[in-house]
This record gives structure tokens, sequence and C-alpha cells, in this order.
């Protein structure tokens, strides 16, 4: 059976895999700069970021399977961050506050023998009205450290999400149907 590497540090990408009876046989993140390009579209670099470190890691497991994935949560054309300060949360939370707004979740595999597949899948999210009270309480919590966007929906954040169209394990971090798909697409067996 050839090995599936998973090139991300995120434990809830980790979780959603072995959700689906996939085990990766190892985990090694690339080290890449996420700053986007110049005008880059939150699609795009999503995409990009994907394909780029499923190229990073590749060499350094050869005949293997490698996995990589990005998320980007955007308002219009403008890429939030992650939130790795409560300022950088608060400002993503008012933002998000009483409207829509999409995720992008860049999907990268690369196969034995040079295969490379790469897949984007947009989910909508649509949130209410937070008060000032609501959003006091999500900073407080701290769940919000280091997520795209400010906020994790796979915690006390859901509370606040009227409607999601789209893939609810790409919010968290990876489309699982897609994965599924695209690993059978290119003969990886997980058992």
């Amino acid at each position: 059976m050839t090995p599936l590497i998973l090139a991300s540090a995120s434990p809830r990408r980790l979780d959603l895999l072995r959700q689906i009876g996939i085990v990766p046989a190892a985990v090694d993140p690339a080290d890449l700069t996420e700053t986007p390009y110049a005008r880059e579209l939150p699609p795009r670099h999503a995409l990009r970021l994907a394909e780029e470190k499923a190229a990073a890691v590749a060499p350094r497991h050869p005949g293997s399977f490698v996995l990589a994935a990005d998320t980007v949560v955007a308002v219009g054309r403008r890429i939030l961050p992650k939130a790795e300060d409560e300022a950088t949360a608060l400002a993503c939370l008012r933002l998000l506050s009483g409207r829509s707004h999409r995720v992008h979740g860049g999907i990268g595999l690369a196969g034995p023998e040079g295969v490379r597949r790469s897949r984007l899948i947009t989910t909508r999210v649509t949130v209410k009205r937070l008060t000032e009270a609501d959003i006091a309480a999500y900073l407080a919590s701290g769940e919000w450290h280091g997520k795209a966007g400010g906020y994790a929906i796979q915690g006390l954040f859901a509370r606040h999400v009227t409607a999601i169209s789209g893939s609810y394990s790409n919010i968290v971090g990876l489309s699982v149907s897609d994965v599924a798909a695209m690993l059978d697409g290119i003969g990886f067996c997980a058992a």
C-alpha cells in the first residue's frame, strides 16, 4: 500500500481524514510564505497555496501520495487573516457580522510518478448580526486564536451561523468528500 503524507500541521485536517477512515502515514507540513500575490483573488490564493504545499513536500516522500490544503476566508475580494491577536479577531468578527462570506478550500494532491491534482471548493457562510455582547463572549472564549477569519465553525461560533451553502467540512479545514474522490481518482487505497 502506498503511504499518504499529510502536508499540514492542522489537527482539524488530521481529525477530518480520520473521520473518513484515512490515517496518514506521516504529517509533514510545508514551510511556505502564505502572503497573497498582488491582486491575487481569494479562490486563486487558496488553490495556489495548496498546490505549492503539495509540490514542496512531495520530493521529501518519493513514491508516496502527498495531500496538502489551504483555507481562505474572504469577504468579497478581501482575504481575512488568521487571527493571532484579539484586535485582529475583533476586526474579523465585526466584518463578518450580519453578512455572508465565502470559505475557499484549496486541495493539492501529489502522487507517485509525478501525478498532480488540485481542486477548489467554495462554501458560502451567513453570519447573523452580532451584538457587542456576542463578540465579547466569543473573544473571551479564545477559540478564535489561529483561525482564518477569526472563528471556528466547529465550536461556539456555530450558534451565530444562520446558513451554509456547500461543504461544512471545507469550513473546518478540508472538504472530506472532495478529498476522498480525488484519492479514489488517482488510485489511493485507504485499507
